[in-house]
């Protein structure tokens, strides 16, 4: 029988990297029964989540060539091995906590050779505060716990910080979940309008109508091609679509922000049926 957890102990985790049948290659992490990651080992430019491939959509918008990138959140390392495979050489830095997770992932599923990916066993907050001013193209936000976005992860304070962190033109993506009307969601838009110039939304068409609970990228810069971006989103095989700042504007612009005196983490899904997409 297994000891018992102390009182006021977060529960650790049940993490299961499990192999895709129907695709030779793919394995999916899951974590307390929620799918968190798809890695295919043989082609790391397959990505199989829906806000994946929006990630992937956004920076094709960029430039061609290597970016150095910070990732919060390291789950299966999709993205970093994405970014290695269709952007070589770019220096890439993960901030993720669970050793754990870390070392089960580079066991079963090893990095590529020839990687500039480094893990630094850090949350994303801590991370980031040690970060060189100026010295990512891109950051990126895919943490989860317990299947939601932790609190400090989405205020004014952080968002300010990753601002340091980026280059003047530099990209920050985000991905968060909620709920119909998206109330969360736009008081992150907020802190985001006050520290970037361009902010832009992608989803699910049914996520963006408030149909359902689910996934919704936020990408925030100087400037986005949300042209070229809508016309890479038209392209998914499941319906999709993008908002940009004028059309975000007129919804949402009546919130504030989250701050680091007053934030919460993003709502709580129904676990039946329930995947990160």
């Amino acid at each position: 029988m297994p000891a018992a957890t102390p009182a006021g102990t977060p529960s650790r985790p049940r993490i299961e990297l499990i192999a895709d049948d129907e695709h030779p290659g793919g394995t999916m992490l899951v974590m307390d029964d929620v799918r968190q990651s798809y890695v295919d080992i043989d082609d790391p430019t397959y990505l199989d989540f829906e806000y994946i491939q929006y990630f992937a959509s956004v920076l094709d918008t960029l430039p061609d060539g290597p970016l150095a990138v910070t990732h919060i959140g390291g789950g299966a390392l999709t993205m970093p091995r994405y970014l290695q495979a269709s952007r070589p050489g770019s220096p890439q830095i993960v901030l993720e906590p669970d050793t754990e997770l870390t070392e089960l992932v580079r066991t079963r599923l090893p990095l590529p050779r020839q990687h500039r990916i480094r893990i630094r066993p850090q949350e994303g907050r801590a991370g980031v505060r040690a970060l060189a001013d100026a010295s990512a193209d891109v950051v990126l936000l895919d943490a989860y716990a317990d299947g939601r976005v932790p609190a400090s992860l989405t205020t004014l304070e952080f968002l300010t910080d990753v601002r340091r962190v980026l280059k003047a033109d530099g990209l920050f993506l985000a991905n968060l979940v909620d709920e119909p009307g998206l109330r969360y969601i736009a008081r992150v838009l907020a802190g985001l309008w006050t520290v970037f110039d361009d902010v832009a939304m992608v989803s699910s068409n049914d996520v963006l109508k408030g149909r359902r609970f689910g996934n919704v990228v936020l990408a925030a810069s100087s400037k986005l091609d949300v042209e070229r971006l809508s016309q890479q989103i038209a392209r998914q095989p499941f319906p999709a679509g993008v908002r940009d700042r004028e059309q975000l504007a007129l919804r949402y612009s009546s919130f504030r922000p989250w701050t680091d005196a007053d934030c919460a983490p993003s709502p709580e899904p129904a676990r039946e049926g329930w995947r990160i997409r």
